[in-house]
């Protein structure tokens, strides 16, 4: 016989019973009212758009204000963290070596870290790499303006309006006449900062990368872009810009009519290893190095690659799921638009899965940190005097078949230093991969040097070679034959100049709105 609950068990579970079926009452509700305070959003839009790209940012902000409100603040720079914080610092200024390194290349002028969204247009048009060719500049034009307007590619979402404009088919997946113009050609074009239509369809809103570059490199791989999940194009959106790509060269016989072209180098996979074969076999390098007369590979800013070879990736977390944290308003649950640093808002990012302490968390990213930028700095010095140390035996009569052996140890080490450090959160994102590219840079760069030990004394030179003094910006732009007071001379001209009338025509042409 079964045994008969006593009665106080039975209004126990009564009891219990009836808060179940409350709290499930209640989030019912919430579900409902949080469903249609987001159906509100979309049916009751005051814009309907037609276009898929609407490029001034501001005529979103009515229908999705949470959001707007948000990116506004990718203008803000007050976050500080040990490295990558939100401030614009100069670089060369800290690691004098990537002087040096990057001789030959215009980064050797300037570089800073990067800033919010916000600034991308006002920090591109003021460093030293743009709208500077180091010779004296026309009264009325940039004539010797030598960067392409494929530079402008991931500054905002003009780019993909011009790319349609300009296109004959006019269609956004036809960018070969934007490729083929000057860069200053369309600076009155490109004024709005990297925003909405960058990253979602207008008349949708759905996630959709707006850059020709990536949906090719993944039919390049056997891949559609276009049948990526819903949680891949929240990091796709990213991979669009943040990514190793290259120029095709306008003497490259392979490719007619083609320069200037972007191409990301995917076609063998994505890893640092995978690009380098790529480049390989297409005979590519970006500069020839004016010491040690080695043809450089230029890492650009491989984050995303940089970003699948660690745990996140691997465990499907996206890159929206870090750097844009779901934020709560009331009943509605959306995306926070200020793109930043995920230890800026870690009870929201790191500690949705880490239970630990922030502080427990924010420390161990720094312990990762210093790890990878300790065997940077030995990277960047072995590279640095091998590059001297190279000139130096060419001086001495040092011959083709004694320099192609080192040259090739340089320029494998430059291009696992630069993959390694050129996509800013790395050492975060897969700090293993990181050591591993730099310990590799460090060994190249000693065999290099070993090499270049045994060619002097072949050539009667016994002992440490002599190399100029670098230790500062200054000093490293100085021996590398910069002209810093020129280039600094043309870029004020520019700014004061030839900047000011493309703001002035692109207001005046409803191309940027003023608020």
């Amino acid at each position: 016989m079964a045994k008969q609950l006593k009665k106080w068990q039975g209004w126990a579970l009564f009891g219990g019973s009836m808060i179940a079926v409350f709290l499930l009452g209640l989030l019912v509700s919430s579900l409902m009212e949080r469903r249609a305070e987001v159906a509100s959003v979309f049916n009751n839009k005051r814009t309907e758009f037609t276009d898929s790209i609407i490029a001034q940012n501001e005529k979103f902000k009515a229908d999705y204000p949470r959001e707007y409100e948000t990116w506004s603040m990718t203008e803000d720079t007050t976050f500080v963290s040990k490295y990558n914080s939100s401030q614009e610092v100069d670089v060369l200024e800290q690691r004098p070596e990537m002087v040096v390194l990057w001789a030959g290349y215009a980064f050797s002028r300037h570089y800073n870290t990067p800033r919010g969204h916000k600034h991308a247009l006002e920090d591109m048009r003021k460093i030293l790499r743009t709208g500077n060719p180091g010779i004296s500049i026309g009264a009325d034009s940039i004539a010797a303006d030598m960067q392409p307007a494929t530079c402008w590619t991931c500054k905002g979402p003009d780019v993909p309006r011009m790319m349609r404009e300009l296109s004959e088919t006019k269609s956004v997946f036809d960018p070969a006449n934007f490729y083929a113009k000057k860069w200053s050609e369309l600076g009155a074009e490109e004024v709005n900062p990297i925003g909405c239509s960058d990253c979602h369809d207008a008349r949708t809103m759905d996630l959709r990368p707006a850059r020709p570059a990536i949906y090719e490199a993944f039919a390049n791989s056997g891949k559609n872009l276009r049948n990526a999940t819903h949680q891949e194009m929240r990091s796709l959106v990213c991979a669009q810009c943040h990514v190793e790509y290259y120029f095709i060269k306008p003497d490259d016989p392979n490719n007619p009519g083609k320069a200037n072209y972007l191409v990301f180098p995917q076609h063998y996979g994505l890893t640092c290893e995978d690009a380098e074969h790529y480049y390989d076999s297409i005979g590519f390098y970006d500069y020839i190095h004016p010491l040690s007369k080695t043809k450089i590979l230029k890492a650009q800013h491989p984050g995303w690659e940089m970003s699948q070879q660690g745990i996140h990736a691997q465990r499907g977390v996206s890159c929206a799921d870090c750097h844009m944290p779901y934020k709560q308003d009331g009943g509605v649950k959306f995306s926070d638009h200020q793109i930043m640093s995920p230890l800026a808002k870690i009870d929201r990012t790191c500690q949705v899965c880490h239970r630990q302490d922030a502080e427990v968390l924010r420390q161990n990213v720094y312990d990762r940190q210093e790890k990878c930028n300790e065997v940077r700095d030995r990277a960047e010095q072995e590279l640095a005097r091998a590059h001297f140390e190279t000139k130096f035996i060419i001086d001495k009569g040092a011959t083709d078949a004694e320099l192609a052996p080192i040259q090739a140890l340089l320029r494998k080490s430059q291009w696992r230093w630069d993959y390694a450090i050129a996509s800013h959160g790395a050492t975060f994102h897969a700090p293993q991969e990181v050591i591993r590219l730099l310990s590799h840079s460090v060994d190249y760069a000693q065999q290099a040097r070993l090499l270049i030990a045994r060619v002097a004394a072949k050539h009667g030179h016994m002992g440490e070679i002599p190399v100029p003094d670098y230790s500062t910006k200054a000093k490293a732009q100085a021996a590398i034959g910069l002209d810093m007071n020129m280039l600094n001379q043309n870029k004020r001209r520019f700014l004061d100049e030839i900047v000011p009338k493309w703001i002035m025509d692109a207001k005046k042409n409803g191309k940027l709105i003023e608020i």
